[in-house]
């Protein structure tokens, strides 16, 4: 959780200015319009920023995941948290989170909470993280939450793994195409050109001429190339980086054929998943809505949640609001209805991420075996396209070669 510098005009029209901590920026904005404030600027303080588990070096979930299983085990067995945290600072391996413990252990010592002590490290422990360990804190269950949360990230990594397993082999064949392309464009190309000035070739098949135009493109600009690939790079990251740009590259991410309905799906397990796991840990449902917004992975549906959050607090059920953004399909949002009529919606949630996981799987299954020929056929496309042309001159020239003494010896006899 992070320390922000806020300015904020009241219902009179006075300005007042303030310091608080919140997750981000858009929940502190939200709580200050909540409370009447007019939000003028919000800007994160300098000793926050430095302190929010950045740096080099990165924690991985896996790392996350043993850290909260091991945790778990010596809280249960009766171990004080201060010295559970030293144990866990000298077993670590990831030396960021080991720092990033021993830091919290001090915290701890002093009299912080465990889960302020995490809050102070946003970029690590994330609200999904923080939520569940002052769940657990302020029920007397802080094993239970680190299990849970331990699970959920266990449950994490294994559909990233499957996504990333999924998308290697694609991804692999399509840069074997790229410097087969590349390498036949720069080395090849250019000595059938030569070839081609040699015999006197005057006008190429337009097959030809593309290759040829694309083989000089790649001579003589190739930096013209290497420019642009970066600022569309640049343009889709700063894009990513303003609330408007992330609502259009993830609005066009639910639209893309085939990727589309599996991010969405991916992202509907997760929607619940994280619920089912906030909810059976006693977080409250506004509170559990707002950190589960932040943990989708999708703007546009992010947006419909906190649209729901906001329905709920005025009286509306959780179910009718995401029937209306049509984000959620009806067998997830019957579910759920069931799952509040019932006073099991932790119980529905589970089973609907259950179900979606299932799904991403099948889904992911099928489109591993449905790329494979696709890209064989691509990359025998690229090559029988490459070939193809720069024979097409050759096979003119010998049909010229070959025809010619022919037609004389045609010619004396008669």
């Amino acid at each position: 959780m992070a320390t922000y510098m806020y300015t904020v005009r009241d219902a009179t029209g006075n300005v007042r200015t303030g310091t608080s901590e919140a997750e981000n920026q858009d929940v502190l904005k939200r709580r200050l319009q909540e409370q009447g404030f007019a939000v003028n600027e919000i800007t994160q303080t300098k000793a926050a920023k430095k302190k929010q588990g950045g740096g080099f070096g990165r924690v991985k979930l896996k790392d996350l995941s043993i850290f909260c299983r091991q945790f778990s085990t010596m809280i249960d067995a009766g171990v004080s948290l201060v010295r559970a945290l030293d144990v866990l600072g000298e077993q670590t391996q990831n030396p960021k989170l080991k720092r990033i413990i021993r830091e919290i252990q001090v915290e701890v010592e002093s009299g912080q909470t465990l889960s302020k002590s995490m809050a102070k490290y946003p970029k690590v422990f994330g609200n999904l993280f923080i939520g569940l360990v002052r769940a657990g804190e302020i029920g007397g269950v802080l094993e239970e939450a680190l299990q849970r949360l331990s699970h959920f990230l266990e449950k994490d990594m294994e559909m990233r793994r499957k996504v990333k397993a999924a998308m290697t082999y694609p991804v692999i064949v399509v840069i074997v195409a790229l410097i087969i392309v590349l390498g036949l464009c720069t080395f090849i190309v250019p000595k059938f050109i030569d070839l081609f000035k040699d015999l006197g070739v005057k006008e190429l098949p337009w097959m030809t001429q593309v290759l040829v135009d694309f083989s000089n493109f790649l001579k003589e600009k190739w930096w013209v190339g290497l420019l642009i690939i970066a600022a569309i790079w640049i343009s889709i990251k700063y894009a990513g980086t303003t609330k408007t740009g992330r609502r259009v590259i993830d609005r066009l991410k639910l639209k893309v054929p085939v990727f589309g309905p599996l991010g969405h799906k991916i992202a509907l397990a997760r929607f619940a998943r994280t619920l089912s796991t906030l909810l059976v840990s006693g977080v409250p449902i506004l509170q559990a809505m707002e950190t589960v917004a932040g943990t989708v992975g999708n703007e546009i549906i992010s947006e419909a949640i906190m649209n729901a959050r906001a329905r709920i607090r005025e009286g509306e059920r959780i179910n009718e609001p995401l029937e209306r953004s049509k984000m959620f399909p009806p067998m997830v949002v019957h579910m759920i209805s069931i799952g509040e009529e019932s006073g099991a919606l932790d119980q529905m949630l589970s089973k609907i991420a259950e179900f979606y996981e299932g799904e991403v799987e099948s889904t992911l299954q099928s489109l591993t075996s449905a790329i494979e020929p696709v890209m064989i056929v691509f990359l025998g496309f690229c090559v029988g396209f490459i070939v193809i042309a720069m024979f097409m001159p050759l096979l003119a020239v010998i049909g010229n070669l070959s025809g010619s003494p022919d037609d004389k010896g045609g010619t004396e006899d008669k």
